[in-house]
């Protein structure tokens, strides 16, 4: 009886109707694109390691009006495609080997509902270790990847494993659920992974911290670098964190000409004040060299780690 009453409750409950009726509608105009199959053009990918202004670089193509596009990341989407609960706990990078027709049919299908019809501009950190999956499942995607000095980057993400975000944390636990291995990173001070699972990530559940930021910055940057090798340079975008400072309405006219967008006076002046605009969602504005100020015995140590795939990346690690 008690049963039957909750279950009559629920049915009532106005929010509850509301999810309902919105999954029922969803699901509904996923149905109608895997049967009528509308023309959408191949996504744009954002992508970068996080702490790298993966944000700011998405917010500013956003803001063009020219993109369908979500306000949030999609790791557990992507996930569910293929991904930590579906490949024993591996990691969060996907290769192209894995790529399924059914996978792409999905995501078309998931923004169709979503968004509607229309050039979808995607923001996803986890990405930036799947560009060969993706490239093989929307051949024609383009990538805009933003790339930042690891000394900077790796203090970053520390910030954000320690402080979070300013709407909350960085923990995999809510997405993911318990780690399958006993993870006690910096002397135990952190029980779960932060932002993201690189290919390996077991090694290093009882590294220090700094060692854990670094061994990130370099999977993601790797992985995406690597992978670049294998697309046709149209439709790879490569960007620097630091030109946001030193040259934005530059740089973001150039990312809007590779993308066929075009750069009006409103963007011009959205570009250039770029600099006075807060972005971080972890420790205080954006700046050149924080790293110097917030953790600078411990990017010294992993300097020597870091340095040579900063010298690849056009990075002087003594300057």
């Amino acid at each position: 009886m008690f049963s039957t009453i909750s279950r009559i409750h629920k049915l009532l409950d106005p929010e509850i109707r509301r999810k309902n009726l919105q999954a029922i509608q969803l699901m509904a105009r996923e149905r109608y694109w895997s049967l009528a199959r509308p023309l959408s053009p191949d996504p744009v990918f954002v992508i970068g390691c996080s702490r790298s202004g993966t944000t700011v670089t998405f917010e500013t193509i956003a803001a063009s009006g020219h993109f369908l596009h979500f306000d949030y990341e999609l790791p557990q989407f992507w996930n569910s495609l293929r991904g930590p609960l579906n490949n024993g706990w591996a990691s969060e990078a996907v290769d192209a080997s894995e790529a399924r027709p059914e996978h792409r049919d999905r995501a078309l299908a998931y923004f169709y509902a979503r968004l509607g019809a229309g050039p979808v501009l995607d923001k996803t950190c986890i990405n930036t270790m799947r560009v060969g999956y993706l490239h093989e499942l929307f051949p024609k995607a383009r990538f805009v990847f933003i790339q930042r000095d690891g000394r900077d980057n790796v203090s970053s993400m520390m910030d954000g494993w320690r402080l979070g975000r300013t709407d909350g944390g960085f923990g995999l636990e809510k997405f993911l659920g318990p780690s399958p291995d006993p993870v006690a990173i910096n002397g135990g001070e952190f029980r779960e992974w932060h932002f993201f699972l690189p290919p390996g990530w077991r090694d290093y559940n009882h590294a220090s911290l700094e060692e854990v930021c670094a061994f990130q910055w370099l999977s993601m940057n790797r992985l995406a670098l690597d992978a670049a090798r294998q697309l046709p340079a149209g439709q790879w975008i490569q960007v620097r964190y630091e030109d946001i400072f030193e040259r934005p309405v530059e740089m973001f006219r150039e990312v809007f000409e590779r993308l066929g967008v075009p750069f009006s006076d409103d963007m011009k002046a959205y570009c250039a004040g770029l600099v006075a605009r807060p972005t971080s969602v972890v420790k205080g504005k954006p700046a050149r060299q924080k790293w110097k100020e917030n953790n600078p015995e411990a990017i010294e140590r992993i300097l020597p780690t870091i340095a040579p795939l900063m010298r690849e990346m056009g990075y002087d690690p003594d300057a």
